[in-house]
Order: structure tokens, then C-alpha cells, then sequence
């Protein structure tokens, strides 16, 4: 059974980085395309960063210039980076990853607040 674990987030002061994690098991098919999603309180689930199966990357205009997304060299993690947090960066953030085929698997979550 696919499985996906996000890690990596916590509490940090506005201006400080994280980087979330988001392991897979269960495949025997490497991650092929992936994408980091955010909610929070209140809000709809929101596209923050993608990345392709040719490792073209896409970022929601709010994170552009401070998030990055990228995979580790066995295409098993998909990590997100991100720098000069913001407030408004606080919410539950989510991986969403395809392993070569048209479904889609989804992480459990994991907050981060930014809060001084």
C-alpha cells in the first residue's frame, strides 16, 4: 500500500525556514510528479509548489522567490524548502505525489505556524 509521510514542520519566528519532507513507501515506482498543498483555518486547500516528471517546477505567486520544491536523487522524497516565512505562511501543508500512473496519493499533513 502507497504511503505518503510529510515531516519537517513546527513552530518558527517570521523570517525563519523550514523544510517539510514527504517520504513514500510502498511503490516500487519511483515519485514521478508531486506537489505541496496548504490550509489553512478557514481557507481552501491551496496549490503552493509542483514539479513535473522532467523536474519543471511551478510555485503559487504568494511563494515565488522563497519556497522551493525538488526531489531527492532516488525520487522518493519530494522536499519542500522554504525561507523568509510569513504569517501568512501558517497552515496545515500537504504532499500530493503520482508514482507513473493517473492516481493521486496524499500525505496525512503537517502544521506549520509562524509566529513570533
Amino acid at each position: 500500500q502507497v504511503q505518503l509521510v510529510e515531516s519537517g514542520g513546527g513552530l518558527v519566528q517570521p523570517g525563519g525556514s523550514l523544510r517539510l519532507a514527504c517520504a513514500a513507501s510502498g511503490s516500487i515506482f519511483s515519485i514521478s510528479s508531486a506537489a505541496w498543498y496548504r490550509q489553512a483555518p478557514g481557507k481552501q486547500r491551496e496549490l503552493v509548489a509542483a514539479i513535473t516528471t522532467a523536474d519543471s517546477t511551478n510555485y503559487a505567486d504568494s511563494v515565488k522567490g522563497r519556497f522551493t520544491i525538488y526531489r531527492s536523487y532516488g525520487k522518493t522524497t519530494v522536499y519542500l524548502q522554504m525561507n523568509s516565512l510569513k504569517p501568512e505562511d501558517t497552515a496545515v501543508y500537504y504532499c500530493k505525489a503520482r508514482f507513473g500512473g493517473p492516481s493521486d496519493y496524499w500525505g496525512q499533513g503537517t502544521q506549520v505556524t509562524v509566529s513570533s
